[in-house]
């Protein structure tokens, strides 16, 4: 169907023509140049594009300045008198043919794709829709335009000024050293103490010095943000009367989310909202961690087609999005949330390659965690390891440069691919995260029940850092260890307190009857559901957060802890606490004396690991050996070599593995007791005679350990971990 009544609006103020330079301009967006601003948007189906300067307030004046076609499909001109804070939007006239993917509506005020900044709520209502719908803002008969104008209903972009922007100066902390924190700019700081109640839950409260003493004193050294791309709430979201908490629902790919910014820079404007995430990224460069940002490139926040028509859509629905078969009729959703990016689409490429160095260039962010990046490398139905995009990452002088992290899976076909991404990108590793859960917890408790727990390869090939993903042959190309994301607990689920408190998921509190969430946690309350005052399943619940905290940070590959785990907190069992902006998804800082044991025992593994270079290889273990010893050895509660049979034998729960790097002298062995009883076990005498005991994680505390010698014989308590290093 193609409506006529679309393409012209009665009711349009009189035009101005922008002035044409004599080249078209190459960078997307508005940027100020010469008095003014040169324009440059990519609607290629389009018969008219406007520029939409919007007057003060939020029903101001509207001045619209008709742009020119250029090639490519691109509209550009130059607009004189614009200057830093101008609001602005996009107008777009053209044909209306659902049937063809094409959704063009001039009475719909759109956000520039490249807006810098952005102001103004979404009010979900019917004149925020591109088709006409009900008061329920449900579909109304067939998919005709709605003529209503949403200005003043939806954000806009707003013009910033980046040319004093601070000098960037990466840390550049090498892989090999690195040890990621996963956290909510809002959650980490909204009951932190010492930092002051009018910077809690902001940016600049993330690089207040009580933040920055904490991230340092356990040795962290790159802080990964859940998304601040500014975003918008998901209609059902609204219809409950909640958020989204986490930020996986992009507006704008430039843009800072303004609700973390201080109330003092959201009300001098998004020019010092901008400043202030700069600001942020330089203090925590100053203390010597990198920002990494959990990136949402995948989809938008315009939901399915029934969704609200903000940007992308009046653009250019049919080549921003991905669709099923050639007539774009209808969505493919490889994302889950009703629509997916076409990374086919030169624009998509180009639009998130742009956003990554504006990110990395202007506001000085060190790397990127990539969300659902199956996606992103798809071409349409079918993954692929040599994707432009990809290709374009390592190829890209200044993204290559930085750190670039791969969610590896969407829930399309074939959308699982941990292991199958190419180099620079690292991944992170589900198979890591579930063997720890699995040998620790799952196991544990079928072997608290008389069950039987499984062999012991899987545990191996993880602690090892995950060859078989990661290098599945010797080859100078390999990513090696440091390209698996170590991590036992994330965003998305249980915490790490929640892990070994529950059995199952409550989230009650998200108002969908506890129906979202995974059910497949690998969790074990230790006898009872959630809290109790049960002081030996209290003990218990603590050597296995021990447990798992001690093997994750000492296995070979990238270490990730998220916010919190370090002092054990809870979600109360929630698992999908995505829209949660509240204490229960706040970092609880008023901790007791097992939670600042806990925090110790984490500072005291991470000083251990930065101290051993055999703790952070930086290449598989390939046969090397130093002199008369391998780099990697493994040995079973007799002290002998792990044989085929041992390997396969689900009875056996000891294991020892020997570590020597080939630059360094240090050796170190880890010893693993993941039986229900106490072990004798005999130190194997394969490497230094005199050992000593760095940490066990019986210890509630970290303490000094003894020494021991090699081949002597030490009863190591059920379901525990133990480093020692030769002395």
């Amino acid at each position: 169907m193609t409506s006529t009544a679309s393409r012209t609006d009665p009711s349009a103020p009189a035009h101005e023509l922008a002035e044409r330079p004599e080249v078209q301009p190459t960078a997307f967006g508005v940027h100020l140049a010469d008095g003014g601003a040169r324009v440059l948007v990519h609607a290629p189906h389009a018969e008219r594009v406007e520029l939409c300067l919007l007057g003060a307030g939020r029903h101001g004046e509207e001045r619209r300045v008709r742009l020119h076609r250029g090639r490519y499909g691109r509209w550009f001109g130059v607009v004189p008198g614009v200057s830093a804070g101008q609001a602005y939007g996009f107008r777009v006239a053209g044909p209306w043919e659902p049937a063809h993917g094409l959704l063009h509506n001039p009475h719909k005020l759109l956000l520039d794709p490249y807006a810098r900044a952005v102001q103004g709520q979404l009010d979900l209502r019917p004149e925020v829709y591109g088709h006409q719908v009900d008061d329920e803002l449900q579909p109304v008969g067939r998919p005709r335009p709605d003529e209503r104008d949403s200005a003043g209903h939806v954000p806009v972009g707003v013009v910033v000024d980046s040319s004093d922007a601070l000098p960037v100066h990466h840390p550049q902390v090498p892989w090999r050293d690195t040890v990621i924190y996963e956290a909510h700019v809002r959650g980490l700081t909204m009951q932190l103490p010492g930092v002051p109640p009018e910077l809690r839950g902001t940016y600049a409260g993330l690089a207040h010095p009580v933040t920055l003493a904490h991230l340092q004193s356990l040795g962290i050294t790159a802080v990964e943000l859940l998304p601040i791309h500014a975003k918008v709430d998901e209609p059902a979201l609204t219809s409950r009367g909640l958020t989204n908490y986490w930020g996986y629902n992009t507006l704008a790919f430039f843009a800072p989310e303004p609700s973390f910014a201080t109330q003092a820079a959201q009300q001098a404007g998004p020019q010092a909202v901008l400043a202030e995430v700069q600001g942020m990224a330089s203090l925590l460069h100053e203390a010597g961690l990198e920002v990494i940002l959990d990136v949402v490139y995948n989809h938008t926040c315009e939901g399915g087609l029934d969704g609200p028509m903000l940007s992308w859509r009046g653009l250019d629905n049919a080549g921003y999005y991905l669709h099923r078969g050639a007539r774009h009729h209808d969505y493919e959703d490889v994302t889950g949330t009703g629509n997916s990016l076409d990374f086919r689409s030169r624009p998509v490429v180009a639009m998130a390659l742009d956003s990554l160095r504006y990110w990395t260039e202007v506001v000085g962010v060190d790397g990127f965690r990539f969300d659902l990046a199956t996606t992103l490398a798809r071409r349409g139905h079918s993954f692929d390891a040599d994707h432009p995009f990809l290709v374009a990452l390592a190829c890209d002088p200044v993204l290559s440069a930085v750190k670039l992290i791969a969610e590896p899976w969407d829930v399309g076909p074939g959308g699982w691919r941990t292991g199958h991404f190419p180099a620079p990108l690292a991944e992170w590793n589900d198979k890591f995260r579930d063997a720890l859960r699995t040998f620790w917890i799952t196991d544990a408790a079928a072997l608290a029940h008389g069950g039987a727990g499984g062999d012991l390869r899987e545990l191996a090939t993880r602690l090892s850092g995950s060859a078989d993903l990661f290098s599945p042959s010797p080859a100078p190309e390999d990513r090696g260890p440091n390209a698996s994301i170590n991590y036992v607990t994330a965003h998305d689920g249980f915490t790490l307190a929640d892990l070994v408190g529950y059995d199952h998921k409550h989230n009650e509190a998200n108002g969908e009857e506890n129906r979202d969430g995974t059910d497949n946690n690998l969790s074990w309350n230790h006898g009872v559901e959630g809290p109790t005052d049960d002081v030996e399943v209290l003990a218990h619940r603590r050597r296995t957060m021990r447990n798992l905290l001690g093997t994750l940070l000492l296995a070979g590959g990238t270490p990730m802890l998220t916010a919190g785990d370090e002092i054990g907190r809870s979600q109360q069992g929630n698992n999908n606490a995505y829209c949660q902006d509240s204490p229960l998804s706040w970092v609880d800082w008023a901790t007791e004396g097992w939670q600042e044991d806990l925090a110790a025992t984490v500072a005291h593994l991470l000083r251990l690991r930065a101290a051993v270079p055999a703790l952070r290889p930086e290449r598989f273990h390939h046969g090397e050996s130093t002199d008369v010893h391998p780099t990697l050895a493994w040995y079973d509660e007799h002290g002998g070599p792990m044989t085929h049979h041992r390997w396969h034998d689900p009875h056996r729960r000891v294991l020892q593995m020997y570590l020597r790097d080939v630059r360094d002298p240090g050796e170190v062995l880890v010893v693993l007791n993941g039986a229900t009883n106490p072990v004798g076990v005999t130190l194997t005498s394969a490497g230094a005679m005199e050992l000593e005991l760095c940490w066990d994680s019986v210890w509630e505390r970290p303490q000094a350990g003894g020494l021991v010698h090699a081949g002597s014989t030490i009863e190591v308590p059920e379901l525990s971990l133990r480093l020692y290093r030769a002395r």
